[in-house]
């Protein structure tokens, strides 16, 4: 995975937060060819806490263009008039929702049919490395040492999903703390298994991180490696 710095007038935290692997790769490089997109919008749609938000601050920064997130909550006459103003301007607007039509349900026919014309760029659930990655951050955000033997075990393990990779980093952050100890493995698979993570033996649960919920904590983790 290869890291790159972003603008020094971002937030600090910001800095390091945003990784690309082969689960994202496509979608970053849709938004760095905006200038051959065939309308000047695009679609970024991907799961819950897949760094969405802070790419497309990113695409903002680096295009000089504009976004609007959480879509699926925005008057659709904002919108559609937007999607109007981007292409009269010829400044890209990047419209960022967790799915896409017709899965995001359009009511304004004129907003339906722009959306049809419109590229989408899809994030996906993160592959082994970026969940690596992002657990290894999240963990050191909580100011928590890991060893890397126990990273790779516990992604190897949960739930392929930004969600279970959160839920994770909290319940070692919250054995941590409750037990006053160092991290171990018994510890980490203690804690994965109490949160509903994996299961007794150490093997990976079935159950969705969507289904079971997740108190958002911050800025959507996105590095990129």
């Amino acid at each position: 995975m290869n890291q790159f710095g972003l603008p020094f007038e971002w937030p600090a935290e910001d800095l390091t937060d945003f990784i690309v692997s082969p689960s994202n790769e496509v979608a970053v490089r849709q938004l760095e060819a905006w200038g051959s997109w065939p309308v000047r919008a695009c679609l970024l749609v991907g799961p819950r806490k897949s760094g969405k938000s802070l790419l497309g601050r990113i695409f903002a920064s680096r295009s000089s263009g504009v976004i609007i997130d959480n879509a699926e909550t925005r008057p659709e006459q904002d919108i559609f008039h937007a999607w109007n103003q981007a292409q009269e301007d010829r400044i890209p607007l990047l419209v960022i929702a967790d799915q896409a039509p017709p899965e995001w349900s359009i009511r304004l026919p004129d907003l339906r049919s722009r959306l049809q014309a419109t590229p989408i760029a899809r994030i996906g659930n993160p592959d082994l490395l970026l969940a690596e990655a992002l657990l290894a951050k999240l963990l050191e955000k909580r100011g928590l040492a890991v060893l890397p033997e126990i990273i790779t075990y516990v992604a190897q393990r949960l739930e392929r999903s930004h969600l279970a990779l959160l839920r994770a980093a909290d319940a070692i952050d919250v054995a941590s703390l409750s037990q006053k100890r160092a991290i171990s493995l018994p510890l980490v698979r203690d804690a994965l298994h109490l949160a509903g993570l994996i299961d007794r033996d150490g093997r990976r649960r079935e159950k969705s991180a969507d289904d079971a919920g997740h108190t958002d904590r911050g800025n959507d983790p996105w590095p990129r490696a």
